[in-house]
């Protein structure tokens, strides 16, 4: 009950911020980690090499339960893909300064690397400064903001507010609880400043980060993400499209906010998104998914219920099912398919074909609470090899996840305001 008022509480702080802020509507782009555009990108991988790549870091790396939340010379908003997440080019401070960071729907907090840096992971962009900038605002042990924060501890030597989060791969970060302008680019190139956005202004940072990434941009549920800070003035929307990983056109996506962010038209399937705790995470619920006409019910729950029973992320590439439930839909998908199964070169995916002519995919269909999402060949198997390709979907205990591979050319848009996520079957390079 305690957490439930504290988050409340900040709700409302954090709010109040926010409605002082113009009602938004923007588009920005998305690049997908192997893009050109990325500081990732190697041009020596081939297609297949970077979707075996994108497979291993799923296989890595999964979103846990914890009360805890998990560069360019222009502060235009770019987001790429890392470790399976996308990563957002934003600016903070005035005068901006742009960071890297990664765009997580599975954390909340906004953090970045700062100056002075006790004990830092090594990073190839300039570390901020706070002292630089003119808005920044740390946050006392006596502050509202500071009592309501989960994650908040206080240096009563200094009347300093901080905060600590750990991940499930040992890394953390510590720093001090701020705030500060957060500046955004639309895709029309014009910046949108965001103030008082709270922030946390890490000096202690340790564990598995990329050199070329400075933070965390966290879109999740809970009340310090950058969805809930916007709040209202993005009426709770937001929305995005994944143009697949073996697109010839282009490799960047959008993500829009605000009215950008309703998705409607024909063809539309919603689903309810469930509220739980963690409120960091999008629950939705799956009922069951069908090969061709034969469908498997899904009897999995989180928490002791089936409502909410599995987690919507983009960051994660695979989609992750219990062993048991999975041993059955992989069990019907090979009753189907007749061209020779061989091994996955990375031996990460269980079930793997000679990818020929004759190679045919079953229909693949997943029913959630309230509607149908048919999948195509690109949701369902990835080409791991110039003539293998495997089934997009493996086995996890520790949680179920509706992954990016799935979602890929749809329009997928989360209504925080009115508690749905919705999809829209699209082409993303199109958008």
């Amino acid at each position: 009950m305690a957490s439930l008022i504290s988050a409340t509480i900040l709700s409302l702080l954090l709010l109040s911020n926010v409605n002082a802020y113009p009602k938004h509507s923007f588009t920005l782009e998305l690049v997908h980690r192997d893009s050109p555009k990325s500081p990732f990108y190697n041009p020596g991988e081939t297609s297949s090499q970077r979707m075996r790549n994108a497979v291993r870091r799923s296989a890595r790396s999964t979103l846990e339960f914890s009360n805890d939340d998990a560069s360019t010379n222009s502060p235009q908003s770019v987001i790429t893909s890392n470790h399976g997440e996308y990563l957002m080019n934003i600016s903070i401070g005035t005068p901006p300064f742009p960071i890297l960071a990664i765009a997580d729907t599975g954390s909340d907090l906004i953090w970045t690397q700062c100056n002075p840096c006790k004990d830092c992971y090594k990073q190839k962009a300039p570390l901020f400064d706070p002292k630089q900038s003119s808005t920044y605002k740390k946050f006392s042990c006596s502050s509202s903001h500071c009592r309501a924060l989960e994650e908040a501890s206080c240096s009563t030597e200094k009347d300093t507010c901080s905060y600590k989060i750990s991940y499930g791969d040992n890394s953390y970060t510590k720093g001090d609880v701020a705030a500060d302008t957060l500046t955004i680019g639309s895709s029309r190139l014009r910046p949108v400043p965001l103030r008082n956005v709270v922030i946390g202004c890490g000096h202690d940072n340790t564990g598995i980060f990329d050199a070329a990434g400075s933070g965390i941009i966290g879109l999740g549920g809970g009340s310090t993400s950058l969805v809930s800070q916007l709040g209202k003035s993005i009426n709770g929307k937001f929305s995005y499209c994944l143009v697949p990983l073996t697109s010839e056109t282009r490799l960047t996506s959008k993500v829009n906010f605000g009215t950008n962010g309703f998705v409607s038209g024909d063809g539309v399937v919603s689903t309810p998104l469930v509220k739980k705790d963690p409120s960091t995470f999008y629950f939705l619920t799956l009922e069951a998914i069908s090969v061709g006409s034969k469908k498997i019910h899904f009897a999995g729950t989180i928490f002791g219920t089936k409502e909410g029973n599995i987690v919507i992320d983009s960051g994660t590439t695979l989609t992750l099912l219990p062993s048991k439930f999975y041993s059955k839909l992989e069990s019907a998908v090979a009753s189907t398919i007749k061209v020779e199964r061989v091994q996955d070169p990375n031996r990460v995916l269980s079930l793997c074909y000679r990818d020929t002519s004759s190679f045919k995919v079953p229909d693949i269909t997943v029913h959630f609470k309230g509607g149908d999402v048919k999948l195509h060949k690109v949701n369902t198997f990835v080409e791991v090899s110039e003539d293998v390709s495997c089934f997009a979907f493996a086995e996890n205990e520790q949680l179920t996840i509706y992954g990016n591979l799935a979602q890929m050319n749809f329009l997928v848009g989360y209504d925080t305001v009115s508690e749905t996520v919705s999809f829209k079957r699209t082409d993303c390079a199109q958008m």
